[in-house]
């Protein structure tokens, strides 16, 4: 007998939180100081592991689970034939924008969004940043696919 592998959902944990410094001291200085050169990409690709075992249908559940995982207000702000643009913003994302400019910034969400974007429309999309440092503060996430790239699935026989 196989053991499947348990993923909480963020049901599971309720009210409960933790300190934005915990968050925050394990981001921007342990994982870069693990990963090095390689922190962008391997948070990108671990966005989309996480994408992969919290599966959103629709780009509302993707805004719900944003929320949850403390991340910012997600918002859909522009949705085109091969291209969606999100919104986040927060105290918290103000607050990384604002202390810590050279460091790698939303690589995970990035690739978060892309694997359930992909997911959703079935074509193979990547997910790329814009920082907005000015007075309103904010990260634009722009989803972007090729329609004659589809996600092949494994057949099975």
């Amino acid at each position: 007998m196989s053991k499947k592998e348990i993923i909480p959902g963020p049901e599971q944990f309720g009210d409960a939180s933790v300190p934005a410094f915990g968050y925050e001291l394990l981001r921007n200085q342990l994982l870069p100081e693990l990963l090095g050169k390689e922190t962008a990409s391997i948070l990108y690709w671990a966005g989309r592991k996480l994408a992969r075992n919290y599966p959103a249908r629709s780009e509302e559940e993707i805004e719900q689970f944003f929320a949850h995982a403390g991340w910012g207000e997600l918002k859909l702000t522009e949705s085109k034939k091969t291209k969606m643009v999100f919104e986040c913003h927060s105290s918290l994302i103000e607050s990384r924008i604002k202390d810590h400019p050279n460091t790698v910034l939303f690589t995970m969400e990035a690739g978060f969004l892309a694997e359930q974007i992909q997911k959703i429309h079935g074509f193979i999309a990547e997910s790329y940043t814009d920082i907005r440092t000015g007075r309103d503060k904010k990260v634009i996430f722009s989803v972007e696919w090729d329609a004659r790239d589809p996600v092949q699935t494994a057949s099975r026989t």
